[in-house]
């Protein structure tokens, strides 16, 4: 109860959905021409491969509704959205992998 009273502030990504299924963002998503793989973890991790650089970003994020706040374990910030299934997270556009 207190996780998801976070997570409705903004304070806290959630592991899990309803029924304790995974977070529908949680999983890889991918750059068109595959160059830029960025995996959102379970734990409210991530691991970002560029260019076949594995591990090129790490940190964590957070999710408000659509909105993804990321906090890199370097000291930079970033932000993402999630419109009609798709992630816009800066300048990039990733799809989720299937």
């Amino acid at each position: 109860m207190i996780g998801r009273m976070l997570l409705t502030l903004g304070l806290l990504t959630t592991t899990t959905g309803a029924g304790g299924a995974p977070h529908p963002y949680v999983g890889m998503w991918v750059t068109a021409d595959g160059r830029i793989r960025q995996e959102l973890l379970p734990d409210g991790r991530y691991e970002e491969a560029r260019d076949g650089r594995e591990r090129a970003y790490t940190g964590r994020y957070t999710v408000t509704g659509s909105h993804l706040d990321y906090f890199d374990d370097a000291g930079f910030t970033a932000t993402g959205d999630v419109r009609d299934g798709v992630l816009y997270h800066e300048h990039l556009v990733l799809y989720r992998e299937r």
